[in-house]
């Protein structure tokens, strides 16, 4: 039955609602990313029905452009919980102590967490043949797995966990980031099309954030005890991801409507909620202004604001819901002759159902055909994209020919003395910290905010300059970039502390910044069908940086550490952070040259 072209439709006159046909015995194996399917002879547990009655109803209750909406809130959700990464400078110095290992095993689990990203190409394959929902819910599990067997090990209930399990848990951990990663960038470059790097960026930043969430649950939780802190941090980046990851899951998909008016002005919107909570996030990282900030009204303000871009789909259903009332959707009006032969309703009915629009609004669906559905949405959102003029790709090609690009590797080591040597300062942040004798959550938190800032800003210019019909090229924000962050890394030379602070907040803006330029830039180096292998692949040098940077850093405070393995002073980094400010004057060099060699594809654009 499954295979003939025959179909179950009934039709309600009143109280119409969707209908599932759960009775058949079999259902085709058939996975595309916006699918509910399953596997032949499986059979649908209570929980699975429950789930797709959920989603499907979701579905049909909501006008498309509040559903596109919806996704955008989830993955703002999605990435303000997603840099669990961020969080280990916090709690490294109590991990070290527990474990009691040296400065160098230490390093070795900061490289650990960025090590896998390495495997960061199996979520983007998982994406082309698996539902988007699943691939979210299987990054969170093993965030929840990779985190929270370490939280058990430290509260006790695990007697033994040997120190390869802890580094192959971590990888496992980091993992975890790049799948969540992946669904978000898949689904705002498709929901998105024509302000993609706008919406790139306001999502993106939100990942900037991630540490700065953390530490206010934390600071209001557990708000003195060290080692309690440590074991907090790794609770909430076990817990917190998956549960947010099941909330968002439902929404989180993609949604085909085009380009309107309304989307512009939803945009706008969308980013003056952002900038309220980059500021609010700013005002409680630095010291004079928090004094008067309570870590719990912090929180609170935090989680409002973060609820505030519910408002945009809400406003959407509200007035679809004030036109249909008052009578003015035409576009929607369905008039019936009451002369009418059943046999000519049933045939307009088949009519309608051709069609995807009106396919949406018909209540009575079966299982099938609501899969059908959300089939042929994904696909219309695919050619969309493939056949919008706006997205321009200088090539489009995969992996095998990308490597073979001098443009490749010129993004990738700019990415490594850029992106890559922001990283391992921050992993390295606690013990800076430590032996300058500042607070390390408050360095956390200011680099956190600074670098949600430099994540919004390259999308806010974009945005501004495209209405202009100027565009500068994403290459010359790399070169402009590049030069700040090299000379922090010289600024924290200087023994005072407020250097410190400087330099913290100019390569979390920086590094922020740069990360919101790679995913764009990426699309137009190498093209849009590849992107999520693509870029993965690009941010292999991830680890590679963190393996090398963070080794040859261990290195130098092992050897300026006293008796009890602690380091005290401006010695212990001061070597290390003249090697990086050097790579990052290098990547500066490196950047030109992208820029000279990609500047005539830029300046096509312009005309």
């Amino acid at each position: 039955m499954c295979g003939s072209d025959a179909k179950t439709t009934s039709f309600l006159v009143q109280k119409p609602r969707p209908r599932f046909i759960l009775h058949r015995p079999r259902y085709r194996f058939h996975l595309s990313p916006n699918h509910f399917t399953l596997p032949l002879n499986t059979p649908i547990t209570a929980l699975q029905k429950s789930f797709f009655q959920f989603y499907n109803s979701l579905a049909l209750a909501m006008p498309r452009t509040a559903l596109q909406w919806l996704s955008l809130v989830g993955i703002i959700w999605l990435q303000s919980i997603n840099g669990t990464n961020t969080n280990f400078p916090a709690y490294s110095s109590q991990l070290k102590n527990l474990l009691s290992i040296s400065q160098i095993q230490l390093n070795n689990l900061a490289f650990a967490s960025d090590a896998g990203k390495l495997f960061g190409w199996l979520s983007g394959i998982a994406a082309k043949y698996l539902p988007i929902w699943l691939v979210l819910i299987l990054g969170s599990a093993v965030g929840l797995i990779g985190y929270g067997l370490q939280y058990l090990f430290l509260i006790g209930r695990i007697s033994n966990l040997p120190y390869g399990l802890i580094f192959f848990l971590t990888i496992l951990a980091g993992n975890s980031i790049c799948w969540i990663n992946t669904v978000s960038y898949l689904v705002i470059i498709r929901n998105f099309p024509l302000d993609r790097q706008l919406a790139i960026g306001l999502t993106g930043s939100y990942l900037g954030l991630s540490a700065k969430i953390y530490t206010d649950i934390v600071d209001v939780v557990v708000p003195s005890s060290l080692v309690q802190r440590a074991r907090a941090y790794l609770f909430l980046s076990s817990v917190l991801p998956f549960t947010v990851s099941i909330i968002a899951a439902p929404v989180v998909r993609v949604i085909n409507v085009g380009k309107t008016k309304r989307t512009k002005v939803a945009l706008i919107l969308i980013l003056v909620i952002t900038v309220a909570t980059g500021v609010f996030a700013v005002m409680g990282s630095l010291g004079s202004a928090s004094s008067w900030l309570s870590p719990f009204t912090s929180l609170v303000g935090i989680v409002a604001l973060l609820l505030a871009p519910l408002l945009i789909p809400l406003g959407q259903q509200i007035r679809q819901l004030i036109v249909a009332r008052l009578g003015y959707n035409r576009a929607e009006k369905v008039y019936v002759e009451e002369n009418v032969s059943m046999e000519k309703m049933e045939r307009g009915v088949k009519e309608t159902e051709s069609v995807s629009e009106t396919r949406e609004n018909t209540f009575e669906l079966s299982f099938r055909e609501n899969i059908r559905e959300t089939d042929e949405l994904s696909e219309s959102g695919d050619d969309d994209i493939s056949e919008t003029k706006e997205i321009s790709v200088k090539e489009e090609i995969g992996v095998k020919l990308m490597v073979r690009r001098l443009n490749f590797w010129l993004y990738f080591f700019v990415y490594l003395f850029g992106i890559t040597l922001g990283l391992v300062f921050f992993n390295n942040l606690g013990q800076i910290a430590e032996s300058r004798g500042c607070s390390p959550s408050a360095l956390v938190s200011l680099s956190s905010s600074f670098g949600f800032f430099g994540r919004l800003i390259p999308s806010l210019l974009d945005y501004f300059f495209s209405r202009r019909k100027y565009m500068i090229p994403r290459t010359a924000f790399l070169v402009a970039l590049m030069v700040p962050t090299g000379g922090a890394f010289f600024l924290l030379l200087s023994t005072n502390n407020v250097s410190l602070y400087i330099s913290t907040a100019i390569i979390g803006a920086c590094t922020g910044a740069i990360t919101s330029i790679s995913v764009p830039l990426t699309t137009e180096l190498f093209g849009t069908k590849n992107f999520a292998v693509n870029h993965n692949v690009v941010v292999v040098n991830i680890p590679i940086g963190s393996l090398l940077f963070g080794y040859l850093a261990a290195l130098v405070y092992r050897k300026e550490e006293n008796a009890d393995g602690k380091c005290v002073g401006t010695e212990c980094y001061g070597k290390t952070f003249i090697l990086w400010g050097s790579l990052g004057f290098l990547g500066t060099f490196l950047a030109f040259i992208l820029y000279a060699r990609t500047r005539k594809f830029y300046s096509s654009q312009r005309s």
